[in-house]
């Protein structure tokens, strides 16, 4: 059925022209665009971590401001806020580090804690929208070695770098990335952004300088075939002995802050085993070294960085199965060796 439209008269068009301003209903003011919140401070990223901590061991979820779509992993799984370690945790170590990213407002911790009464450690990074926990992640390593040997150790890297020697966020994501790409398939000709001091602590224990044990000769980076944690982080880097590290993926920079040289960050160290455990030194030996089966560690590293050169580093891993996904990224970023920073880039 074909609908009609009927011609308005002239004499409607006509009174509709002639009405005068006070017969027209006034207009309804336009609502102000709401105001941005503000956005979350160092006191205020620091403050979200101690709300975090109370409430896990108070193991009371409930007691956390989150969005209505939060996200929580564990060790890579996707789980709801108030399971997993929520359970079991009794109560907060001695050893804490606080990352905190302003402009990204983000947040890594990396402490020890305590589980069943058992010394562990725990990586954790929330993401704030809002005010409000929008995204947790964590990594939880099982081992009182690792926990008594942060808390012993005690670095905290709470210094303030004068406002004229920060670096950006990019430069600090890049430095921190070199390092990946220079244990990733390592050759010993990379660029190794090492200051002389450099020290590297893994899982509660020094990776770098130790001395040799009494009795022992320092092992020559030119002809031993395994690198050695006595040796520093450019002469492990520069023997080419990391090789059998086939990829270094997933590389989740989290949180990144400027102001204390700080760079905080998620990812996976591949061992492909099999053939790439067989390759070249940088002065042209045959070795052999590595695992013997492919496996993957899980790690939560944060770096230490002035002068764009990298003076500590220290992480947390956990051996899991070959192949591993983070559970926040897609299975093409996580197989990826590309750097990602979460946050804004200038």
């Amino acid at each position: 059925m074909r609908i009609h439209l009927v011609p308005a008269t002239a004499a409607a068009i006509l009174a509709a022209l002639t009405l005068t301003a006070s017969t027209v209903a006034p207009r309804a003011a336009r609502a102000a665009p709401a105001a941005p919140a503000a956005s979350c401070d160092r006191a205020c990223l620091e403050g979200f971590v101690n709300q975090y901590l109370d409430a896990l061991v108070a193991h009371d979820p409930a007691r956390l401001p989150v969005t209505g779509d939060v996200r929580f992993t564990e060790d890579g799984q996707h789980l709801a806020l108030g399971d997993g370690l929520w359970r079991t945790i009794t109560a907060m170590g001695t050893y804490r580090l606080v990352v905190a990213d302003t402009a990204a407002e983000r947040v890594a911790f990396l402490g020890s804690i305590r589980e069943a009464g058992t010394p562990a450690m725990l990586a954790l990074h929330l993401a704030i929208r809002d005010h409000r926990i929008a995204e947790v992640e964590t990594l939880v390593q099982r081992s009182d070695r690792s926990a008594l040997g942060f808390e012993k150790i005690g670095w905290t890297w709470t210094e303030t770098i004068p406002a004229r020697e920060r670096m950006s966020r990019n430069d600090l994501v890049r430095i921190a990335n070199m390092y990946f790409s220079g244990m990733q398939q390592n050759d010993g000709k990379g660029v190794y952004p090492f200051a002389k001091d450099c020290n590297r602590i893994e899982n509660g224990t020094f990776t770098t300088n130790v001395p040799a044990p009494k009795g022992q000769k320092r092992p020559d980076p030119r002809t031993a075939n395994m690198y050695s944690a006595q040796w520093s982080c450019l002469e492990q880097f520069k023997s080419g002995l990391i090789h059998f590290v086939t990829r270094i993926r997933d590389r989740r920079f989290v949180a990144v802050d400027p102001e204390r040289g700080l760079v905080f960050a998620f990812g996976f160290f591949d061992h492909s085993a099999g053939d790439t455990r067989t390759f070249q030194t940088p002065n042209g030996r045959t070795v052999t070294a590595g695992p013997r089966q492919p496996w993957t560690w899980e790690i939560a590293e944060t770096f230490k960085i002035e002068h764009s050169k990298i003076h500590q580093i220290m992480a947390i891993m956990n051996h899991v199965e070959y192949g591993m996904n983070s559970g926040w990224s897609t299975w093409e970023e996580g197989l990826s060796s590309r750097a990602r920073y979460l946050g804004p880039t200038y």
